[in-house]
């Protein structure tokens, strides 16, 4: 009966089975406006891959998303349609076997529609499960270099502000646009929830490429704030693979290498409006059309 009664309340998460977690944290990755190189979409992905995390509910595409701004996909063959993908989101839960709790993960595209009603469900399937904690991830486009690993982070109390601070977690300073991390940021103290934005700097010349170095940092710091452990290293040997193919590039790409020279002298974290400044100056390169 109980289990009805939510299935009602929660008309926007279509729940299949409630799974069994033990004190999990809620680790969303979105994509969409927050999601630069898809570091957070790819380290929800990720996440779920490395604890056979299973899924158990689904976001209603109908209750969340525009489709005008965000299009179903659709795959044709021969004149045929084969699929149809509507745009949306998944909960996936993952046994840690850390003391501390287990994982609730979701990975979504960010709502066009109703955030505070987005918000109060999702709230509202946490304390049915049981969280406590909910860490949201972002990533940007900054004035970095790729071998830098800066992530910064907002936290909703003095307590996971330091351990941010602890983990090398760099404080946000921002003003402009938002994207829904804010929400929980601002909704979910009241609702009781611990909450933590982290947002990676990704650099922009390094568009439609995976920084899987940066991957592994976001990786790390959130085994130390979750109490779990997890193995990044086959993400450190694929960026070591990519850095060396990298700094070859620079060194035989004159134009790549006036950028990175640019950036050395410049280097520092930087509103968005200046980043978006850079793009506009055709200072992008894309190292995949290089890569390739």
């Amino acid at each position: 009966m109980a289990d009805e009664k939510r299935k009602r309340d929660l008309q926007g998460i279509q729940i299949d089975t409630l799974p069994p977690l033990r004190d999990p944290i809620l680790i969303a990755g979105f994509n969409g406006w927050g999601n630069a190189l898809d570091v957070s979409t790819e380290m929800a992905e990720y996440l779920i891959r490395q604890f056979d995390a299973d899924l158990f509910a689904r976001l209603d595409a109908d209750a969340f998303y525009r489709y005008d701004a965000s299009r179903p996909v659709v795959n044709i063959q021969a004149g045929s349609l084969k699929s149809l993908r509507w745009p949306g989101g998944e909960f996936y839960g993952a046994f840690t076997g850390s003391e501390k709790g287990d994982l609730l993960v979701l990975r979504a595209d960010e709502p066009n529609l109703r955030w505070r009603r987005f918000g109060e469900e999702l709230f509202e399937l946490c304390h049915t499960l049981g969280v406590r904690t909910i860490i949201t991830l972002g990533s940007m486009y900054d004035h970095v270099l790729h071998s830098d690993r800066l992530i910064s982070g907002m936290a909703t109390n003095d307590v996971l502000s330091a351990e941010l601070r602890a983990a090398d977690v760099m404080p946000v300073y921002y003003q402009g646009p938002t994207a829904i991390h804010s929400l929980f940021q601002l909704e979910g103290p009241k609702q009781g929830f611990d909450c933590i934005s982290l947002w990676c700097h990704c650099p922009f010349y390094l568009e439609n490429t995976t920084h899987f170095g940066l991957l592994s940092e976001l990786g790390q710091v959130l085994a130390r704030l979750g109490g779990f452990q997890l193995d990044t290293s086959d993400l450190e040997a694929q960026w070591n693979g990519l850095r060396i193919r990298i700094q070859q590039l620079i060194e035989e790409n004159p134009k790549v290498g006036e950028v990175i020279d640019e950036l050395k002298e410049t280097q520092g974290p930087v509103s968005m409006a200046v980043k978006k400044e850079a793009v506009r100056d055709e200072k992008v390169i894309r190292l995949r059309d290089f890569l390739e």
